[in-house]
Parts: C-alpha cells; structure tokens; sequence
C-alpha cells in the first residue's frame, strides 16, 4: 500500500495530516487543483514540504533598491535565537566584583578572560576573533535594547525585525517596507538574483514587506541551500511512490522547481567559487561557508541571515553558553579569512542581532532569565578600527526589574547600517524606521547614496476592501488625470484579466475583481499602470 509512512518526506501545512486508510482515501478523492490548493500552493508563495518551509519568491525588490548605490557592499545578519547573555559575552572587568556577585556559580574565571580593553573581555572560548580585533575589523556596541523591553521571545523578536516600538504590531519587516516602498511592481517583475537569503529564521519576520509577502529565499537548513547550489533544484523527482499520492508529490515538487526562480543563479555563484578555509564542523560554521562562496562566486544578493540557535539559556548556562560563542568566533574568523582570500572580505559587514539579554543575577538552576540590554558585534574591514560604542553596562543601577538599562536603541544601529553602509538616502532611512533615529560613529563611510533616479518612485496610493470570500474592490487615488491600466496576474506572472484600459480623471477610483466562472480559488495579484507610477498587491480569493 503506498502512504505517508512508505516516504519519508512527510507533508504538512498549518496542521499535520492524518495518516493510514482513510488519508489515503482522501487522497484518491482529491483532485490535483484541491490538492495543490490544500497544500498552499494556490494561496500563496509558502509552502510546506517534509516538515521543512520554503519561501518561493516570485520578486525582489531589494536588489533593484540597492543596485542603485553602485557598491558591491553585503549585510551578513547573525541572529543569536533565544536571547544572549551579554555579560558572560562581553565581561565588565572594571566590576569584575560587583559581576562575580550577581554569578557567583556562572561567571567567567579572571584567568578565563580575554582582555580587550582594560574595561572590559571576552572568554577565552572566543580567542578566534582576537585577529579580527587586532586587525580593526570589530567593534562592540554596549547596551544595545528598545523601550519597555517585552521579554517574550516572540513579541521581542517581532520588535527587532519589525523595528516597531514596543507597543505597536507591525507583521512587516524593516527591510521589506523599504524595498517595498523603493520597487512597489515586485510581485511582477522578479530580478536576476535573489535580494536577500536567510538560513534557519524562516519564522523571522525582517523580509516581510505589508503584503505579508516574505522578499527572501528562506530555508531551514544550510544543506537545503547547498541541495540548490549544487542541482539548481531542491526536490529530487526520482523514486517516488507508484500510487496517486506519488502522482501528486511529483507534481508538486515539480512546481516547486519550476517556481524557485533563483536556483539557477545559486547554482552558478555556487559553481563558480569555493571555500579556501576550513570552517567548524557544525550547522552554524556550514551556514557562513554556504553565505561565503555565494559572495564570492559574485551572486549579487547584498542580505543574508544566518542563525544559531540555543541561547535561552535558564538552566546550566555554563554547560552551553561558552560553547555557543566559541562556534560563533571559530565560524566568524573562518568566514572573514575565507573572504580575503576570494579578495572579497572589505565589501562584507557581519552584525549580530538577539532579541533580549539575560538578567545579571544568575537563577537558582545556575542559568539566567529574560533580561533587557545586551551587546552587539560588528565585523568586517569597513568598520575602519576597533573598539566600544555607546555606554557600557551599570550593574550598579538596575531597573525596577533588576534588568541592564538600555543606553542604545537597535534601530539607530540599523540606521546607521543603512545609510553608511547599504548607501542608502537620509530620509528614505527615517521614512523605513518611522524615525529619524541618531547615527551611531561605528566607523563606516558611503561616498554614494542609493536614489530611484524617479523610476517607479512612491508608486500609487492604493488598498483592497473584501466584499466577500470570492470578490475584492480595488481602490486607488491618481494625484492627476492620466491613462490607467489595471490588470489581475495568477500567481505565476500570467496575465488573467483587465479591468480597466483608459483614461481617468485625478481623484479616487474603484474596480471590482471575482474568482468565477473557471477560476480557482487561490492568490492573486493585481497591478496598477498610470502616469508612469506602478502599484501592485496580492489577493486571495475562496469560491
């Protein structure tokens, strides 16, 4: 009998489907358009396959907004996930009394530290970034946090990708409304290369633009990255169970194929470099090896994201902690050697992110709970010099939660990412935010500024109101009267109708789109082409 537990490539989406007789024939009861729509490939670009998520990006706004600054400059986002401890990361040694205290059973030894200014260390587990900081290719930003810090690790990590207050919800990402806002037709008119690649934080919002649409290729695992650069596909069409649910998997893994428009440029900035250095064994040193030979086989994508996992540490933090960083310095000074010698290692700079720090005062399982402010680390040669940033760390005045003051908002750190790195304009950096946030002297320069050159720019004021499940009115506001062309697209770029060819007044205008006669139930898109502006959404209709 052919089932689920005949491949071991299981299939989930939303809830786990049922497995035995009666699935099977459901199976046989399903047709294929059913199907695809029950597994979300009708309703929208995120699929589920093998329990493993993948983002099949149809756009790419970010690499149009950013070829614009003429620089060959990436952004390597490391994402610590649950939440760092920065005082056993970046030790104060000029309180090492007033530290040892509070972690009698979890602070690091004095013999263990290694100085890097006479206020403060690191661990001796993460000597590997000695060179880098002899060298002037790291700095530290102390107290780094937001106001009315959350402590979920959810919320928290919503905060830092959104780059939202603490008391607003945004679901979209910092990076996704600026190229949004920069390339408002990208659901239509994808580019050559992928704009941003995240390994391990599918669930992480950063990527997301207001259309819930995530602008990044984004796996799980870096093999499954790897699995692409080497076939230029990811799902292998051989083997298959002989029976309709096989029928069906070949298909779909077909389609996912055919969809996953970047494989191809992958394969080729894959083939065409190779890692010159030997990385730490391990899933985090493979992420930065993969994100490596990308770079230097010259692909074009300037953001990546790539993750470890393992920091909520409540419990025996010294059991695990120190190895943590250790994988990250060895990982880290590996990525940086393997650059300059692909000559590539002045056009990268690396960043870390983590939702929260950890609370000074160990708890009673030698471990430490959610706290407030915690370090960042930069790298790369463009930070021109090393040392601290902003105000260290006061174990002398706590807040009312016995947490570490923030002294530094993240989001004048993304600021000043932005704009004096990625070359991005003052203002477009200030309308991403929802603030004009302080610059932050981290050292880094931009002898160019990313401009639309008017090309698309602020494109249509537009939204989409529901009349029911089936039928959506498209509303939008032409500041003067021009020809106008809207237009509905399937969600592989075909085109599935006009609604409306002609010219209008300056004003607000309406059209109505519904999923009937042959249509399916599933995602759509519509575009708006007038006096050279162009908008565009998706929609998702239910017969």
């Amino acid at each position: 009998m052919c089932n689920h537990h005949q491949n071991s490539n299981k299939m989930r989406h939303g809830s786990a489907l049922e497995h035995g007789e009666a699935h099977e024939q459901d199976h046989r009861q399903w047709s294929r358009r059913s199907f695809l729509q029950t597994l979300g490939i009708g309703g929208g670009v995120s699929l589920m396959l093998g329990n493993m998520p993948l983002n099949a990006l149809m756009s790419a706004p970010l690499a149009f907004a950013l070829d614009n600054s003429e620089t060959d400059r990436v952004l390597v986002l490391i994402r610590f996930k649950g939440g760092n401890d920065g005082l056993n990361t970046i030790i104060p040694v000029f309180d090492y009394g007033r530290y040892q205290a509070l972690r009698p059973n979890i602070r690091i030894a004095q013999s263990d530290i290694l100085n890097l200014s006479a206020e403060f260390g690191v661990p001796n587990t993460m000597n590997a970034l000695q060179p880098l900081w002899s060298e002037g290719s790291m700095k530290v930003v102390h107290s780094v946090g937001y106001p009315n810090q959350n402590l979920s690790h959810f919320r928290s990590s919503d905060i830092w990708a959104s780059a939202s207050d603490a008391n607003v919800v945004d679901r979209s990402g910092w990076l996704g409304r600026y190229l949004q806002d920069l390339y408002p037709d990208f659901l239509l008119n994808p580019p050559a290369v992928p704009p941003a690649i995240q390994i391990g934080s599918v669930g992480n919002q950063a990527f997301i633009d207001t259309n819930d649409t995530n602008i990044s290729v984004s796996v799980n695992e870096p093999e499954e990255l790897a699995e692409i650069a080497r076939n230029g596909q990811l799902y292998s069409l051989s083997n298959l169970p002989a029976c309709l649910y096989g029928e069906q998997l070949g298909y779909i893994r077909a389609v996912t194929n055919s969809t996953f428009v970047y494989a191809g440029a992958i394969k080729q900035a894959h083939d065409a470099a190779a890692n010159q250095v030997a990385y730490p064994a391990g899933n985090f040193g493979r992420q930065l090896a993969i994100v490596a030979r990308l770079i230097k086989g010259n692909l074009g994508t300037k953001l990546y994201m790539v993750t470890l996992d393992g920091f909520d540490t409540h419990a025996g933090q010294n059991d695990t902690h120190p190895r943590l960083l250790m994988t990250v310095a060895d990982a880290v000074q590996a990525f940086y050697q393997d650059l300059r010698l692909g000559n590539r290692a002045q056009d990268v700079l690396s960043m870390t992110i983590s939702e929260f720090g950890r609370r000074p005062e160990q708890n009673a399982s030698r471990g430490t709970d959610h706290g407030a402010a915690a370090p960042v680390f930069l790298f790369g040669e463009g930070l021109n010099g090393n040392g601290f940033v902003g105000t260290g760390p006061d174990l002398q005045n706590l807040d009312n939660n016995g947490n570490l003051r923030f002294h530094t908002d993240f989001r004048q750190i993304y600021a000043t990412v932005l704009e004096n790195w990625l070359c991005v304009d003052a203002n477009t950096v200030n309308t991403v935010l929802g603030n004009n946030f302080n610059r932050m002297p981290l050292g880094l320069s931009c002898a160019v500024t990313s401009t639309l050159n008017g090309t698309a720019a602020r494109g249509i004021a537009h939204r989409v109101s529901y009349i029911s499940e089936q039928q959506v009115r498209i509303h939008y506001t032409l500041p003067t009267a021009t020809n106008v062309r809207v237009e509905i697209f399937n969600l592989l770029g075909q085109p599935v109708t006009t609604l409306h060819n002609g010219y209008q007044m300056a004003g607000e205008h309406q059209v109505e789109f519904a999923a009937t006669g042959g249509l399916a139930s599933g995602q759509y898109f519509y575009r708006i082409q007038a006096g050279g502006k162009v908008a565009a959404q998706s929609i998702r209709l239910v017969r």
